[in-house]
This record gives structure tokens, C-alpha cells and sequence, in this order.
């Protein structure tokens, strides 16, 4: 009886260890993250590095405000952002918006919370959306989708909104043409935005998709001249780029990641930025606002 009563504290006394492990390993594996340098992040441009410096001055806020060293993970393509935010190498970064649901739906810990409010800018309309669109070079005789039958039409990246998602799925559907690579003689990717307006411009293809936006970033840059396209389709309009976070930070350091970017138009160093990137402010968005991204995806 008294080794019977033994083994049963014994046994009771491991029970009670073994939930004092469960429990200290659930609040372990529960604890967020506040890691001491934050690294920041964006779908590549063919000239990334000059466009880091657009946001060096939210980026120098951003330091100040969390009082942590802000990094910026080189990215290599669309794709390379997106494992770089799964692998814990990137908490926060710009995405394009099919890119950001494709993340979404890989691991929920990747949140959305804002957007550029663009402002009127050449072909890109004011606010907090922007559209594909389909350009042509001007004084060649491709002047309308009829006339591209057999040509040659450069695409950005297959993981980008506006220059993959959006031509391959929603053009030939409102063009009532066949699927792209039927329509035309060839397809390929250019890589970027600009690259796909400077091989327009210089006759390597002989029509391209970009984003309005990225287009006149293109222009202003003074790569291309914005008379020497003509513009053939647009698609409806998209939510712009979303700024993401991983959900994982803790939360006072994502509030203040994320307020510094909300309320950045009240300070000289964010209307700097905002100057930079030809935005009036950065607005509030949610998960449910890219759902028609999601739509075409379908």
C-alpha cells in the first residue's frame, strides 16, 4: 500500500510537471517579437536602390519613433519579398497587391494596414487606386488591340498585379480577344514597370502592360516622355501597393511602425517622403479591400 501511495505522487508529480511544461512552452511559443534591428522591404524597380532613398526620410522617422536600426532587405523579384516576410528576414514592407494576397494566403501573420493616397499625376487618377494599363509606341502602327493581333506584348512579372494578374486575366475577357499567348506572337517579362515602358519606347516589344502609377514614375524619372505613347486600355481601377507588417512584432512597436506611416503627411520629414513618392498621405486599409484582387485570381 505504501509503495502504491509512492508511485501515485510520483505519477501525480509528473502530471503536474508535464502541464507546467506544456503551459511555459504555450507562452513561449506565444510571445511576440521585438527584435532589435527592423528590416524593411518592397517589390523590386529596376533602379531599387535609387527608390529606397524616396523613403529615406520615413525610414529615418521610423527610427526614431521605435528607437530601433531600420535595414532594407535587398529583394530579387516579387516572389523573393514574400519568402523574405515568411522567413522572418523582413518585417515590414510595401507589396504589390496580388503579391500581398498571395502572401495572405500562405500565412495569415502577413497584415495589411495601409495604401498611398496618390495624387493626380499625368495618366494616374487621385486617390487610393491606380490601373493596367495597356501603351503602345506613338508614330508606330499599332494603334489599336486590333492592330497588336501577332505582335509582340511585354508583361512585368507573373506575380505582379497590373503587369501579369490583370493583362492575363481581365483583358482578353473585356477586349473579347483570345488568351495572350494566342493573341499575340510572344510574351515576355520584363521585370519591372520601367523596363517594360523603356522596351515600348525602344521598340524591343511593340506594346506592354505597366501600372499607371509606376509608368509615371517612369516619366518623372525622365527615362521615357509621356507624348511619346499611346495608351489603348485601362483596366478598372485596383487598390494600390499595400504596406504590410507581420503580425508577430509585438504590439506597441507594429502601432508605432504603423502610425508613423498613417500620420505621416503631419510631419516635415513624411511630407518629404510623401513629396517623393507623389502622394497626398497614406490611408488606412484592410484585408477585405484586396478581395477583388481575389476575384480575378479565382
Amino acid at each position: 500500500m505504501a509503495l502504491l501511495k509512492l508511485r501515485w505522487a510520483g505519477w501525480v508529480r509528473a502530471a503536474v510537471m508535464g502541464m507546467a511544461l506544456l503551459i511555459a512552452g504555450g507562452a513561449a511559443a506565444q510571445e511576440c517579437e521585438n527584435p532589435r534591428v527592423l528590416r524593411f522591404s518592397m517589390v523590386p524597380t529596376q533602379d531599387s536602390l535609387r527608390e529606397l532613398s524616396y523613403y529615406r526620410p520615413v525610414l529615418d522617422l521610423l527610427t526614431k519613433n521605435t528607437g530601433k536600426k531600420i535595414e532594407f532587405f535587398m529583394p530579387t523579384s516579387y516572389a523573393s519579398v514574400v519568402e523574405a516576410l515568411l522567413g522572418k528576414w523582413v518585417d515590414f514592407g510595401i507589396l504589390g497587391p496580388e503579391t500581398y494576397v498571395i502572401a495572405k494566403r500562405k500565412s495569415p501573420a502577413v497584415e495589411v494596414f495601409g495604401t498611398y493616397h496618390r495624387a493626380k499625376d499625368g495618366i494616374q487618377e487621385e486617390g487610393p487606386g491606380y490601373k493596367a494599363v495597356l501603351i503602345t509606341k506613338k508614330g508606330s502602327s499599332y494603334t489599336t488591340i486590333e492592330s497588336l493581333k501577332g505582335s509582340v506584348v511585354a508583361l512585368v512579372d507573373a506575380a505582379s498585379t497590373s503587369g501579369g494578374l490583370i493583362p492575363e486575366h481581365v483583358f482578353p475577357r473585356q477586349a473579347k480577344i483570345a488568351p495572350l499567348k494566342q493573341y499575340f506572337s510572344r510574351v515576355v517579362y520584363a521585370g519591372g514597370h520601367d523596363l517594360s515602358a523603356i522596351a515600348v519606347a525602344t521598340g524591343k516589344v511593340d506594346a506592354g502592360f505597366v501600372a499607371s502609377h509606376r509608368f509615371m514614375e517612369t516619366v518623372n524619372a525622365g527615362k521615357v516622355k509621356l507624348d511619346d505613347f499611346n495608351f489603348l486600355w485601362y483596366s478598372p481601377l485596383i487598390p494600390q501597393d499595400p504596406f504590410v507588417i507581420r503580425n508577430t512584432l509585438c504590439e506597441d512597436l507594429r502601432k508605432k511602425i504603423v502610425d508613423t506611416f498613417l500620420t505621416v503627411d503631419k510631419t516635415p520629414e513624411g511630407q518629404k517622403y510623401l513629396q517623393n513618392v507623389r502622394s497626398l498621405r497614406i490611408v488606412n486599409m484592410s484585408d477585405k479591400d484586396y478581395d477583388i484582387v481575389r476575384e480575378v485570381t479565382k
